[in-house]
């Protein structure tokens, strides 16, 4: 039999349909490979064998029934972002120790709904904080891919890491991600994986840990484009616990994977071209562009004039909201405490201990921006700008284009602990510069891998679609995907 784990999501689904094998086949074959690889890749830090073996033993005992749902029987991995009933979910975090919630996030209960199965729980930047999955609590994700013939580490990209790692090195056959700027773009596109973030409001934010409310977006992480579409077509829907949900129809995402981009416009913005943009990622683009031409899409120069006002309002807005949501971690009902000589001692303390660095510096720049003396010349000003670059997305679509094509990432995987990083924050940042202008518009955007560079690490292209359009995303990312003809498989170390 072909080792389980090899198969893509749709062919593992099919498989099961036609009885070549039992979900707890695909889900011992998938614990199996867990077990072997996690000590050295630490992609998950909670395995939940028990809930899996029993859920996969429901599935096949529904499939003899006659009932199977659109993903009966298919294991999944979890970012620890999401809430699971009873379950660790701690958002790889020391101040969330010991904690299980009493509820299922929307869209983990979507998922069980439609027949999945939990493999666990998998490891993240700390609250989604990072772009390279070394902030978590639990220690750095290892990026499956080396570079060329080294042994060197590499990082998975964050904040979705663990997610992007599972799924690249077989040890699940999707998983669910959150994008705040970039967080399952930007890791899928450094380990040769398909990330889509939907358009805000595409799936409920319910249930899922919250680091900058009017940013973050559950999406999927898979193998192929069919694998992502299929996934989010479970994952969405209306929630009316999430009052930014939005009230409409999830179409059959699958559907419009083979639809083509034939008569399509497609907006390549010139600003996207920055300073020290490496000739690899600009040489992607060009073929990128050259695909979809070869395809029948007519290509368009756009201007998106305020894209380089993009990185810096989202280090206002997401910081701002990230300190009122964490103030809710005090070491009063949940998770980490300690104590102190009164409640604000105890505040302090439980703080200092559960936070870590990149957490603590971002609640400070935050509290910073939302003071009384900063607020109208720093978060208010942040908000117009952010108006203006969405804006500048609206003139683009209501002028005729389609969809916009753009790199996914300014370069391939770095080392993990890259001395440069540590020393200068804002250069980690700017792995994200790439992507944070569609978190800051709403918008629709996937990151599909289509090439490699000189040490053979994946690199991956970006489309960005029209608000609840991730349809024509799709449909584009399926076009790349086939010109790019590629294995996009780490070769297996661990």
């Amino acid at each position: 039999m072909t080792d389980l784990t090899k198969l893509t999501l749709a062919a593992a689904r099919k498989g099961l349909a036609a009885k070549e094998f039992a979900s707890i086949d695909l889900t011992e074959a998938y614990l199996g490979a867990i077990e072997q690889a996690n000590p050295q890749l630490n992609a998950y830090v909670a395995v939940t064998a028990h809930e899996a073996r029993t859920m996969a033993n429901a599935s096949d005992e529904k499939r003899a029934n006659g009932v199977a749902g659109p993903l009966e029987g298919i294991p999944l991995g979890i970012k620890d972002l999401f809430g699971t009933k009873g379950v660790h979910t701690q958002a790889a975090s020391h101040i969330l120790d010991g904690f299980r919630p009493e509820y299922e996030s929307t869209v983990t209960a979507n998922l069980w709904r439609d027949g999945a199965v939990m493999l666990g729980k998998l490891n993240m930047d700390e609250f989604a904080m990072g772009s390279s999955n070394e902030t978590s609590h639990y220690g750095p994700v290892i990026n499956p891919w080396r570079a060329g013939n080294s042994t060197a580490n590499l990082v998975p990209g964050g904040s979705s890491g663990g997610s992007a790692a599972a799924v690249s090195a077989w040890l699940c056959a999707g998983a669910t991600a959150t994008d705040t700027g970039g967080s399952i773009r930007q890791p899928a596109a450094l380990t040769g994986t398909v990330g889509i973030k939907p358009t805000y409001g595409r799936c409920s934010r319910w249930g899922i840990v919250a680091f900058a409310s009017s940013l973050d977006q559950a999406g999927p992480i898979a193998r192929t484009v069919e694998d992502a579409a299929i996934l989010l077509t479970s994952m969405a829907g209306f929630d009316p616990r999430d009052s930014t949900s939005a009230e409409l129809p999830v179409p059959d995402f699958a559907a419009a994977v083979e639809r083509g981009v034939k008569g399509l416009t497609i907006g390549i913005p010139r600003e996207y071209r920055m300073d020290g943009m490496p000739d690899e990622i600009e040489k992607l683009w060009r073929q990128g562009i050259a695909w979809l031409t070869a395809e029948g899409a007519i290509i368009r120069d756009i201007s998106l004039p305020h894209t380089k006002y993009a990185l810096p309002t989202y280090y206002i807005v997401a910081p701002a909201e990230a300190s009122s949501n964490l103030a809710r971690y005090d070491g009063v009902k949940y998770g980490l405490r300690v104590t102190g000589k009164d409640i604000t001692d105890m505040y302090e303390l439980t703080r200092a201990k559960g936070f870590g660095r990149e957490v603590k510096r971002r609640v400070m720049i935050g509290t910073y921006v939302l003071s009384a003396g900063y607020y109208d010349a720093y978060y208010v000003q942040a908000q117009k700008v952010r108006t203006l670059i969405k804006r500048d997305f609206e003139d683009a679509f209501n002028a005729g284009i389609d969809a916009i094509l753009t790199p996914a990432t300014p370069s391939a995987a770095f080392g993990v602990g890259d001395e440069d990083m540590k020393a200068d924050p804002v250069k980690m940042y700017l792995n994200d510069v790439f992507t944070v202008t569609v978190n800051m518009a709403g918008l629709p955007g996937i990151a599909v891998p289509a090439g490699k560079d000189g040490q053979g690490l994946p690199l991956g292209l970006q489309v960005i679609g029209k608000p609840f359009d991730e349809e024509t995303l799709f449909a584009a990312g399926r076009v790349i995907e086939r010109s790019a003809a590629t294995d996009f498989s780490p070769k297996q170390w661990w």
